[in-house]
């Protein structure tokens, strides 16, 4: 399990990236700290999103660095690449992405059926937190789950390797107001106790608000949300 405290969970130094005559982000510094929650808003097309494909090394910089774990994973190759996204990095997105002809315990345990982890312990490990999120998993189907369930168990897949850092783009975004509450609630609550650098990108100032930090991503520039 990621340890919270004052050691860095994330750093983006000097991020570059251009798509055709699109600056989208230019030199952009980010650092998060264990345990602690960034959010990043922005209108649409502004780069939020393509920050977080950086992080997670699916598209390369143009210039600049990801270190996780002292790791520069700009730097690593592919199978290195990989490996360490399954090792420190966990991802909840807007619809969840799950697989509906698993059941919630079989999503939430397949990062670590992937990575050759054990079947019976990932099974175990995956009703643990599915119980604590309060997702019913005995019998259910995927696809029977409210909006909210989903998200909550794509939460729960998310974090069942114990990353350290947890990448959230509009998790939030499909939700009503109810299920958004609830999620929010769990996804901020769950990165403080097992110690997660979170970032979520949102477009809901109610969400931005819940992080300990708000930033606001405009013509490539990253800048405190709170001077914007």
């Amino acid at each position: 399990m990621a340890t919270a405290g004052n050691t860095t969970g994330l750093r983006v130094k000097g991020l570059s990236y251009r798509l055709g005559e699109r600056l989208l982000l230019d030199d952009v510094d980010l650092e998060i700290a264990s345990g602690e929650s960034v959010a990043v808003t922005g209108p649409s097309g502004s780069g939020k999103s393509t920050l977080l494909t950086c992080i997670m090394g699916l598209i390369k910089p143009d210039a600049g660095s990801v270190h996780i774990q002292g790791q520069d994973l700009t730097a690593l190759s592919s199978a290195q690449l990989a490996k360490a996204r399954r090792q420190h990095i966990g991802v909840v997105f807007q619809f969840g992405e799950l697989l509906p002809e698993l059941t919630p315990v079989e999503n939430v345990a397949l990062p670590v059926l992937l990575s050759g982890g054990d079947h019976r312990r990932a099974y175990r490990q995956a009703q643990d937190l599915l119980s604590e999120l309060g997702v019913p998993h005995e019998g259910t189907p995927t696809g029977m789950l409210s909006g909210g369930e989903r998200q909550r168990t794509a939460v729960a897949r998310a974090l069942i390797t114990d990353p350290h850092v947890l990448l959230a783009d509009e998790p939030t975004g499909a939700l009503d107001p109810q299920a958004r509450e609830t999620v929010a609630d769990v996804l901020f609550d769950m990165s403080r106790r097992r110690g997660c650098a979170l970032l979520v990108v949102t477009h809901d100032p109610a969400v931005a608000a819940r992080a300990d930090r708000a930033l606001h991503l405009a013509a490539g520039t990253l800048r405190d949300g709170a001077h914007v």
